[in-house]
């Protein structure tokens, strides 16, 4: 038997090559570019290179639509700069912008809803049944009409696309997912207690009694940390949707007609106008005072509480012991204290700032991160 050797310069000599392995495209939609669907653009673009170099993922953006407009074929800087340049510009159809977003090649696709929106929400069964996958801070879709979202989960399940949903209770916070994977190591809800409203804690931590509560009504209003209309906050309604959702992820078909919202607005200031509401809003103050003194007297403190006790819920302010673990709350916080067969005896709390477009986008993107990592994509260590 003869070996052959080769020579020195000869190609079978020269240095193995690294086979290139083509990048695992994801193509993306975002659905209202507002606050939180600006700050996800933004954390897109700048992962962008760490993502296709250390985890060779391409998460190509396709398009962008807003309650009227969507754009097609567009780049990350037009986008964010609002301009049309080379973009197709179209009115808004939400079902041909998921099926553009979703090509033809076959490519997984995921649609990012930024939007508060029941008209967005009623079209999430049908993308899912599609195959694409759906990344939402949406609260209307978990809390709102429950045999719609039984609709919702009977398409993730039957295509297998994903549905994640965490930024729609504590913004950035692990909460939703903390929840889950209780239930899914086989630990048992017993109850759920939180603060589950960034502007409502802030209000509640800095309500001492110098300030009339209006005054800090307005503040937070000025500094943007509530809605344009703080009746939006101040009713308990968005913090009834969050308990809502925490509700059905235990297993618990909770709506919100079944939970009881002890809201902070007179009802004679309930239906009038925005700027009838600012105007009048001192009529907050003296019911306000009498409640902060109450709970003074009897040693506590006074902070805005979900509860979820078996399929008994209810929002509202409450006086809390000053060694309760919501006395110590800081600045925007949510706090959220799970009672579980596990944790019985101490409660697990998640807390952390809950609320802001950068967290809540960042919520987003994890998410986005997890429909790519179920398909095979390896997790960054960077």
């Amino acid at each position: 038997m003869s070996i052959a050797i080769a020579p020195p310069h000869s190609p079978l000599r020269a240095a193995p090559q690294r086979a290139v392995v083509s990048p695992f495209v994801v193509h993306v939609g975002i659905v209202g570019p507002g606050k939180v669907g600006s700050a996800l653009l933004t954390q897109l673009r700048l992962a962008a290179p760490r993502l296709l170099r250390h985890c060779n993922l391409e998460l190509r953006l396709r398009a962008v639509s807003d309650s009227r407009h969507m754009w097609l074929d567009c780049d990350d800087e037009a986008l964010n700069g609002r301009t049309h340049g080379a973009q197709t510009w179209r009115p808004a159809e939400l079902d041909e912008f998921a099926a553009y977003v979703a090509g033809d090649r076959g490519d997984p696709a995921v649609l990012a809803d930024c939007s508060a929106s029941d008209l967005v929400a009623d079209r999430y069964a049908g993308w899912l049944a599609a195959g694409i996958h759906v990344v939402t801070p949406n609260k209307r879709a978990a809390s709102g009409p429950l045999e719609r979202w039984r609709r919702i989960g009977a398409a993730a399940g039957a295509s297998g696309a994903r549905l994640h949903y965490e930024g729609t209770v504590g913004a950035g916070l692990p909460v939703v997912h903390t929840l889950r994977d209780l239930l899914d190591t086989g630990d048992e809800l017993v109850a759920i207690e939180g603060m589950l409203s960034g502007t409502l804690a802030w209000l509640f931590n800095r309500f001492d009694g110098a300030l009339p509560f209006s005054a800090l009504v307005r503040e937070a209003h000025a500094r943007g940390y509530t809605e344009p209309d703080p009746r939006d906050d101040l009713s308990g309604m968005d913090v009834a949707r969050k308990l809502v959702i925490l509700a059905r992820e235990a297993g618990r078909s909770l709506s919100l007609e079944d939970v009881d919202v002890r809201g902070l607005v007179p009802d004679d200031l309930a239906g009038c106008s925005r700027g009838v509401f600012m105007e009048n809003m001192h009529a907050l103050d003296e019911p306000m005072a009498n409640r902060l003194a109450r709970a003074h007297a009897a040693g506590g403190v006074l902070r805005h509480v979900a509860r979820l006790d078996g399929h008994r819920a209810s929002v509202g302010v409450e006086a809390v012991d000053p060694d309760h673990a919501f006395a110590h709350a800081r600045l925007t916080d949510n706090v959220i204290r799970f009672a579980t067969r596990r944790y019985c005896d101490n409660a697990l709390v998640v807390q952390g700032p809950g609320a802001g477009p950068e967290v809540t986008a960042a919520a987003v993107f994890t998410d986005l991160l997890r429909v790519a990592g179920a398909m095979g994509v390896k997790r960054c260590a960077c």
